[in-house]
């Protein structure tokens, strides 16, 4: 007998009433009537020329000749069983390489990425931090979080959540900034690639100030930094730098936050949509955004986003 003439739904339905010595529980089993089961198992029978079972009142007993391919049938089940699952395996697990910036890397991403690991202990997470747009055709990326109004429309796009701007300063400022007036006569550190304080100070009614001395970095991380050590006010995420507020090294002079327009989103080509490990960190992604969460979480996500 060829492989490509296998009966292998009579097979399972073998298999599955001997196992129970019921077609009714094989049915249940396998989610078809008993009837059908029935029909297999003694479909199977004609064709070996045998009987495999002797139908009996209180249910079934199997033959001699059930018995002897019942070892061998359960062994090939349970290898092709093992295969399917360990090929799923190998396409869940290995490396899953991310591109991010700085900024969200270390102040949204790392504080929780314990829980995926511990979800998905298979999978290997390889962060490479960039302030770049990547190629995705031409590096060897599974995905992205990238920072824009809106993605470029060849690759698969889930919005994360909202990037926010507020200003944060250091000790040396923290008891000049009473009013937004003082903001006048402090330097200010700005973004090299994309000016914010223009923003932000248009939304707060302050739109025709310009500050006498900007610094500019290509990182909010950076940025900040700077702040904390004196040199200026930074605009920053209150909520991805927590641990500095809370500590005295950070302040939040003023309440005001204003949305900048953008968004974070998860990227990935359409090559990768597919992958149980690129879509298991998907997956997880919103379902750590969507979760009820303390301030380290969902509160922060209303305020949070950035490079």
């Amino acid at each position: 007998m060829s492989r490509s003439q296998l009966p292998l739904n009579a097979l399972r339905a073998f298999e599955a009433a001997a196992r129970h010595a019921s077609f009714t529980h094989a049915a249940e089993e396998l989610h078809v009537t008993q009837a059908a089961v029935s029909h297999q198992v003694k479909a199977l029978e004609e064709r070996l020329g045998v009987a495999l079972f002797v139908r009996r009142p209180r249910g079934l007993e199997i033959t001699s000749e059930g018995a002897a391919l019942l070892p061998d049938l359960r062994d090939s089940f349970d290898r092709m069983t093992n295969a399917l699952e360990r090929v799923g395996r190998k396409a869940n697990s290995g490396t899953l390489n991310v591109s991010l910036v700085t900024t969200f890397a270390l102040g949204w991403l790392a504080p929780r990425l314990h829980r995926f690991q511990a979800k998905h202990p298979e999978i290997e997470v390889r962060m490479t931090t960039t302030q770049r747009r990547i190629d995705f055709a031409r590096e060897d990326f599974d995905c992205a979080i990238r920072f824009t109004v809106q993605p470029e429309a060849d690759v698969h796009a889930t919005r994360l959540f909202s990037d926010v701007l507020t200003p944060l300063c250091g000790r040396r400022y923290r008891d000049k900034l009473k009013t937004l007036e003082d903001l006048k006569r402090v330097p200010f550190i700005d973004m090299t690639y994309d000016p914010e304080w223009a923003i932000w100070l248009r939304a707060v009614g302050m739109g025709d100030f310009k500050p006498k001395r900007v610094l500019t970095f290509d990182s909010t991380m950076i940025a900040v930094e700077a702040a904390m050590e004196g040199a200026g006010v930074a605009l920053g995420p209150p909520q991805l730098f927590r641990e500095e507020l809370a500590s005295g090294r950070l302040f939040q002079p003023f309440p005001q936050i204003v949305d900048s327009g953008k968004a974070w989103w998860f990227v990935c080509p359409p090559a990768s949509v597919g992958r149980p490990k690129t879509r298991a960190f998907e997956e997880w992604l919103v379902e750590e955004l969507s979760a009820p969460q303390t301030r380290s979480g969902r509160a922060a996500l209303a305020a949070t986003g950035r490079r």
